[in-house]
């Protein structure tokens, strides 16, 4: 067993990263399940995972830049226009600011449990089934009639609060977001938008604040490999972007909650089988 994941590794890993991050299944959880079965045996863990998530939100960045533009651009000038301060865009750039702080504040008190005890496999393997549950079950209750410039200062903290669940390896950015815009009446596809944009802030607060406190420290990825994993989940995950909007607006979600509820289990059964150990 290698001492430190490869590049080989490290590229495989930013493609899953690339995969999985927009999809409701729990990016974060892959990373943390595959560790095992690298060729070092490794968990690359929590510091890597955030870092290569850059790659993926300049992603979104590019993909939704035009959206992006406008919602600065009109919030902007509304600070020194207050005849702008009805405008649908402003009010959706206020809610990305303020949903962002619940997982910048309970990420920071729970930052020690967060890279280590909620990467315990048990807990991961849980929080695939139930929130898959949970997002199914969304799925067929919801209303499905809000768009974005709709959204009430109750529901974008709503959101935020689903946001920061995703600080547990197992219950998905996109997928606790998802979840809370179905359960408050949002069409899929206005959920799905919405868990990109304001993934925005707290993922590259994350990722930047992880680049910053690893720098010069020996990780279990070398820092060369770490960029390359995050230039493999950039280009793959603006393709994902791509396809999985497309998706959700005909298809629903029932594909990812059977896969979820899939994985959760099987990685339940290989823990008891003790093919894999829960740390």
């Amino acid at each position: 067993m290698s001492s430190s994941v490869g590049w080989g590794e490290a590229a495989f890993l930013g493609l899953i990263q690339g995969l999985t991050e927009f999809l409701p299944v729990s990016s974060s959880a892959h990373l943390r399940i595959l560790g095992p079965f690298l060729p070092s045996g490794l968990d690359a863990g929590a510091a890597f995972t955030a870092i290569v998530q850059i790659g993926t939100e300049l992603a979104v960045l590019l993909y939704f830049r035009k959206d992006i533009y406008r919602i600065a651009d009109t919030w902007i000038r509304a600070l020194f226009n207050p005849a702008l301060r009805k405008e649908p865009d402003v009010r959706l750039g206020w809610l990305v600011i303020l949903g962002s702080f619940p997982i910048a504040v309970l990420g920071l008190l729970f930052q020690h449990a967060i890279e280590t005890n909620l990467r315990n496999l048990y807990i991961t393997a849980t929080m695939l089934i139930v929130f898959g549950l949970i997002l199914g079950l969304a799925d067929k209750v919801g209303k499905q009639k809000y768009t974005l410039d709709q959204m009430s200062w109750r529901d974008g903290i709503i959101f935020g609060f689903a946001q920061a669940m995703a600080l547990i390896p197992g219950v998905s950015r996109s997928g606790g977001t998802i979840t809370a815009g179905l359960l408050m009446g949002y069409t899929r596809e206005a959920a799905a938008r919405y868990s990109f944009l304001l993934a925005i802030p707290a993922v590259l607060a994350s990722g930047f604040y992880q680049l910053y406190k690893s720098w010069g420290v020996e990780g279990p990825v070398s820092p060369g490999a770490t960029a390359l994993a995050a230039g493999i989940s950039f280009v793959v995950g603006y393709g994902v972007i791509v396809v999985f909007l497309r998706i959700v607006s005909s298809r629903g979600y029932w594909p990812f909650v059977v896969y979820r509820v899939i994985l959760g289990f099987g990685v339940l059964a290989l823990l008891t089988l003790g093919y894999i150990a829960p740390h």
